[in-house]
Formats: C-alpha cells, structure tokens, sequence
C-alpha cells in the first residue's frame, strides 16, 4: 500500500497509526480453516471476531512445488527439516500436543509424541532451521506444576496423551535450560464416554456433552452442555478442576443436530477460546465461544456459513490478530 500513494504510506507509516493500530489488533482472534477438494482446490480461510465476513486466501499455486509453511507476505513456500521422528501418520499428530509460537520475523514449533513410552519434547526453530529434543521430567509432587494461568508468563502445555480418564500433559517453560515437567491429571468424566467429546489446549480441556434425540432422519446427536477444566495446581492434587459450564440459555440458541463434531481451544490473555466444527447430512456448522476468566462470563460470537460443502477441512487453528511494525 505504501507504493501505491504517497498519502496512504505517509498515514500507514505514523507511529500513532501504528501503536492504535496493533491495539486493536492485539485484541482480536482469528479463526482460519484450510480446506481444499482433493489436489484441485485449496483454500485458506480467516473470519475475526471483529468482522462479519469470511477473508479468503488462494494458496493452491504455492503449494504445488512444496508443502508449507507458507509465507504470506513474500508468498513463497519452504519446506523444513524432518523432524527427529521422521515422517508422522495423519492420527499421530495431536491438536494439542502442537504449537506454533510466532514472531514477526520467526517461529517455533513444538509437539511432544511418546518414543519408548516416555512424553519427549521436539522444537523446531526456523532462525537456526534445526530441530531439537527433550525428554519431559516426571514430578512427584504436582506443587511444582506451573500453573495454567502462567500460560501468558511464558509457560506452554502439549497433551501428550488424551484418555477417558488420564492425560499426560507437558510443560514448557520459557527457561531453554529447564527440562518439560509431565503432569497426569485424571478425570471421571460422568457420564457414558459415549456420550461426551473431550477438547484439550492450553492445560485447559473442554467437555462436550450430548444425548441421542429422534427425529424423521432417525436418532441424532444433541448437545446436552459444554464444560471447561483446567490443570489443578495445588499440592498432591492430579485432577482436572472444574471451572465453569456454558449457560443453559447459550445451549438453546447454539443447539443443533449433528453426525460428527470436533474443535480446538486455545487460552490467552485471560480468555478461553473455543472452536466446534459439527457435520450433519454434509452441512457443516462452526460455533465459536470463549470464557473470560476474571469476568467469569461467557461469549457467543456467531460465525457465517464457511461454504465447505464439496470440501474437505484439513485443518482449522486461532490465532491472534497481525501487529505492525
């Protein structure tokens, strides 16, 4: 923009413009689908919670020499190193047991996977282009746990593995000297398995309940309530703590038959954010709600249709909103 009109780069350039803004920016999340049908078509799309539209991205070109990551900016491609581990199936790489810490120039990318049935951490860091591995700690006593709302203070969490009643969950923390801590918080749910979703991110976990309903298609999927859990932190405890359920009322309007579901969850700067992809009869449905902690209420952000029908949804992530410099 700043080559088209010299007007344009004499506002966009002004530090005042800058600093208000990365503000906004700051406060914003962003929702980004990667979709394609097949090697024909593939199509990164982002909507923000402060719009009300989808933005879409062409990317199909600059994946055919290579497969990503992708710059943006320079719309090149570059392909990274293998990991340690090798090539990795499509069920082996877990949600939440990866993270993508970004910087304006660089990244981070970690992912913790079990080798020899011990949680082990691997880095990948683009300014060195090389990766690295750690194996996690085990801690006796979980007063040694980081806190999940240390999240913003540089501490990240991988669920290593996602059980009915266990998991195994690995803290990083922003000391490279200090080796990941395995924490193993259990739960018992309630309920038939069967009839519950479990979501993790962040050292957080959300529930999703949901009952079997007729109806002139047959039985069908209905949610019955969703909750969210986060790492207990005081001494000796190795349970997932209960912190709060959707409103019942919030239920009601966001209630809709489904087939298959999923989401993702994400935690920053106080607010648990939290993304529902359900499928029913090949229509797709996204519910976006997110829980401020210190207010301790909860957000609906209504999500216009993402047109995935003939698609294929090949990943989905939050992220926060781009800053200028």
């Amino acid at each position: 923009m700043k080559l088209v009109n010299k007007s344009i780069a004499y506002v966009i350039s002004d530090q005042n413009f800058i600093r208000q803004c990365n503000l906004r920016s700051k406060s914003s999340t962003w929702l980004f689908l990667y979709k394609k049908r097949w090697n024909r078509h593939a199509i990164l799309e982002g909507f923000s919670d402060q719009s009300t539209r989808w933005f879409k991205i062409s990317i199909a070109d600059l994946l055919k020499p290579v497969v990503s990551p992708v710059n943006l900016v320079s719309k090149t491609v570059k392909r990274i190193p293998d990991s340690p581990l090798g090539p990795r199936g499509t069920s082996s790489w877990r949600r939440s047991g990866m993270k993508l810490v970004a910087r304006s120039d660089h990244f981070r990318f970690f992912f913790a996977e079990l080798v020899d049935n011990r949680p082990v951490l691997f880095e990948y860091n683009s300014e060195t282009n090389t990766w690295d591995s750690t194996e996690a700690k085990e801690i006796v006593d979980n007063s040694y746990m980081p806190r999940v709302d240390e999240r913003e203070d540089g501490y990240i969490f991988l669920n290593s593995i996602n059980g009915p009643n266990e998991s195994v969950v690995v803290a990083i923390g922003s000391e490279s000297r200090n080796a990941p801590l395995i924490a193993r918080p259990r739960s018992n749910g309630g309920g038939s398995i069967n009839e519950r979703l479990h979501v993790y991110g962040d050292g957080h976990m959300m529930i999703i309940r949901s009952k079997g309903v007729e109806n002139e298609n047959g039985t069908v999927r209905m949610l019955k309530g969703i909750e969210i859990w986060g790492l207990n932190s005081r001494k000796n405890s190795r349970a997932w703590e209960y912190i709060s359920k959707v409103p019942s009322e919030l239920i009601r309007k966001i209630n809709k038959p489904y087939g298959v579901m999923m989401g993702c969850l994400e935690k920053g700067d106080g607010i648990i954010k939290m993304v529902i992809l359900s499928n029913y009869q090949c229509l797709w449905e996204i519910i976006w709600l997110s829980y401020n902690i210190t207010k301790h209420n909860w957000s609906w952000y209504p999500v216009p249709d993402c047109k995935m029908k003939g698609l294929n949804m090949a990943g989905i992530s939050l992220s926060c909103g781009l800053t200028l410099s």
